[in-house]
């Protein structure tokens, strides 16, 4: 049924890429690091509880203004979820102004007016800046929620975490901090389908009035503006505001594994994993440790000259880059090794990451690693310090964390100061070895007898953080792969009306990266295809095979099709392939039963008498085909395309699959296209001369 299963690989593939790197030839010149004359900025209290900071810089005739409400991580439990959208809610109107006047009166002042679930920012002109900074105020103060702009943001939401679902990065993403922190702890939750189609309209509004107040905001100031008039801005447009009472939101610290262990996310069309080696650690701003943090991660992972670049990129090839990053502040946060590397290499790269957090913990840095570090830090710190808005960070930072007034003066003295001995004591204490996660998101038949090898716990989990009991199926009699295929042929009409038809013809849409073309497509046995792409009339892609030879034109650009694809489409006996399954040509072998969409399907692979292969899933109900996995090349790179079937409709007596979505993985990403069929002709609109 290959009507759906269409082969454009080649305008999905596109990479990007910056690397900088210090030169070493040239090392900065050495120093006493000097204390910094950084400004304190006007701090006033208003009655309502806001603190008020302003920074006056009068370079430019700009001013910011930023609210911010310290209230902690909020554990929203079944209804993760509902304070991002509370947060794109306040930006859909007030009580007097709908959506589109209130973003026509921002672009009218030329400013920027942002909303979000911790408050607010405006930017304008010094001129145009009252006005911006009311039109914040109304958004934060007077939101009208209207029920039409809450469905469209819950909706756009599912959308986004559908359109990731089976991206290792994407599931990487939730995952690594599910499994470290725990699901149900503020920063291990993720949002999901179920938790986003829980939220209502009310629950919106209840967030709105529990956590937009006055009560632990701060409110920045920044630019053309002096304190005075800053002040009277904020008493005008906040001074009456009453709210509800904040409170800080404490998490509850979380405990590392005991030992070491491996958690392997099995993810099939995954053609290389995401690595994410991690431990918890709490490193507020206050600890004497905090400055020998900082440089010891940018030594281990924190630049491209660093020694997990240098290693698993550099000098073995495995990856595009590989970084490590440690959190700091009040709360636990995590310490993370991370790269992304081909499914070949995962056990490899792994051992390489833990040697290299084993090396910094045993061996001392070298003086010239350390000398390196701290310039590009003092560097960084220095080009920082023209931000104006940096003095204002540095200011609610010393008030939210309980720092000392010279905290940011002092913090260069304090760099320099940091030895190669805190470097590995600091290394000991937060880079764990002997009791971290290494969490493995990746296709699981491919990774998992490697790491297996590495003397590790492996356990298992699914792209919800799920333990897996391996070989759950183990117990279950699976039936024969024939007897499979032969009731997903007679699911779909029988082989007898699926021997009726010589030839298909279906048009339909195809959508990708927002972009929608329309698709024609026409099959005739026992293996002519062709597909067409069009937008607004001007074909996009051509590609056929006329029994023999095959071509893809691409904007006019004509080109032969590769070995590969030829050889795929010589194979093919006839449009309904499965028919052939059972002849004696394919190999079939059933490798257990799987969820798919909360369904139990039969997982088949399928082997071709040229060698080829593909995973299919069939409902264990219906019979239908609901999934097929394979691999392919393509300019070069190893890819990996995962199709779903859906939509299941009767033309004529057979049943045709309308609706499709094909993802394609690669070492350059993710890509995701769907196909609806507006309709299929069997047996007729098809000739020879189509092929020609």
């Amino acid at each position: 049924m290959r009507i759906i299963t269409i082969s454009i690989l080649s305008l999905l593939l596109a990479i990007t890429g910056m690397a900088q790197k210090i030169d070493r030839t040239k090392p900065p010149k050495g120093g006493p690091a000097p204390i910094l004359h950084i400004a304190d900025p006007v701090i006033y209290k208003l009655s309502n509880g806001i603190t008020l900071l302003v920074v006056e810089n009068h370079k430019l005739p700009r001013v910011s203004a930023t609210y911010y409400i310290d209230q902690g991580p909020r554990l929203e439990g079944d209804k993760a979820g509902v304070l991002e959208i509370m947060g794109k809610m306040l930006e859909e109107g007030t009580i007097k102004m709908d959506k589109a006047t209130f973003d026509e009166a921002v672009d009218q002042l030329g400013a920027n007016v942002n909303l979000f679930s911790t408050g607010g920012y405006s930017q304008a002109l010094t001129k145009y800046f009252d006005k911006a900074f009311a039109l914040m105020g109304d958004a934060l103060l007077h939101p009208a929620f209207p029920e039409e702009s809450f469905d469209k943001i819950k909706q756009q939401q599912i959308t986004s975490l559908k359109s990731g679902e089976k991206s290792a990065k994407a599931i990487s993403g939730r995952v690594v901090n599910a499994l470290s922190y725990g699901s149900k702890h503020p920063y291990g939750e993720f949002e999901t389908e179920q938790t986003l189609n829980n939220i209502t309209l009310q629950d919106i509004k209840n967030a709105y009035s529990k956590y937009i107040s006055p009560s632990r905001g701060y409110l920045t100031f920044v630019g053309d503006i002096t304190a005075a008039q800053a002040k009277a801005l904020a008493e005008k447009t906040f001074g009456s505001w009453k709210g509800n009472k904040v409170s800080l939101a404490i998490p509850n610290d979380v405990s590392n594994p005991a030992k070491t262990e491996i958690d392997i996310i099995d993810v099939p069309n995954a053609v290389q994993s995401e690595i994410t080696v991690t431990n918890l650690v709490k490193v507020p701003l206050s600890s004497p440790d905090y400055f020998a943090v900082l440089l010891a991660n940018e030594i281990l992972g924190g630049n491209a000259d660093a020694r997990l670049f240098m290693n698993l990129r550099e000098k073995h090839g495995f990856t595009y880059g590989a970084y490590s990053g440690i959190g700091t502040g009040r709360f636990q946060s995590n310490f993370k090794a991370a790269a992304s590397v081909r499914n070949e290499k995962t056990d490899s790269a792994v051992s390489e990451i833990l040697k290299e957090i084993n090396n910094i913990r045993i061996e001392k840095v070298t003086d010239e690693e350390l000398k390196n570090v701290k310039a590009l830090y003092a560097g960084n710190f220095a080009l920082g310090l023209e931000d104006p808005a940096r003095t204002a960070t540095f200011a609610s930072n010393i008030l939210i964390n309980n720092l000392p007034k010279d905290f940011y003066r002092t913090y260069l003295q304090r760099i320099n100061a940091v030895t190669a001995g805190d470097i590995q004591r600091v290394a000991q204490k937060y880079f764990n070895h002997a009791n971290t996660r290494i969490i493995v998101v990746g296709k699981a038949a491919a990774v998992k007898p490697g790491l297996s090898k590495l003397g590790y716990e492996v356990k298992l989990y699914d792209k919800f953080a799920n333990p897996v009991t391996e070989n759950s199926s183990t117990n279950v009699t699976l039936p024969a792969a024939k007897d499979i295929i032969n009731k997903y042929i007679q699911a779909t009409g029988g082989a007898d009306e699926l021997k009726k038809i010589n030839s298909v013809s279906g048009t339909g849409e195809m959508s990708m990266g927002g972009v929608k073309l329309e698709l024609v497509k026409k099959e005739m046995n026992p293996n002519y295809t062709l597909t067409i792409l069009t937008m607004n009339g001007q074909t996009i892609v051509k590609q056929l095979y006329d029994g023999k030879t095959g071509t893809r034109s691409q904007m006019g650009h004509e080109a032969p099709m590769s070995d590969e694809e030829l050889a795929d489409h010589k194979n093919i006996k006839g449009i309904f392939e499965h028919l052939y399954y059972n002849d004696g040509g394919y190999k079939m072998e059933v490798k257990g039963i799987e969820k798919i969409n909360g369904k139990e399907t039969y997982k088949v692979l399928i082997t071709s008498a040229a060698g080829t292969s593909s995973t299919e899933y069939f409902d264990k109900e219906n019979g239908y085909l609901v999934r097929l996995e394979k691999s392919a090349k393509m300019q070069g790179q190893d890819v990996q395309q995962t199709i779903d079937f859906s939509n299941y409709k009767k033309v004529g007596n057979v049943l045709f699959p309308f609706s499709t979505n094909i993802t394609t993985n690669s070492s350059m990403g993710s890509q995701e296209m769907s196909v609806e069929l507006k309709d299929i002709k069997l047996n007729e609109g098809v000739t020879i001369e189509d092929f020609k």
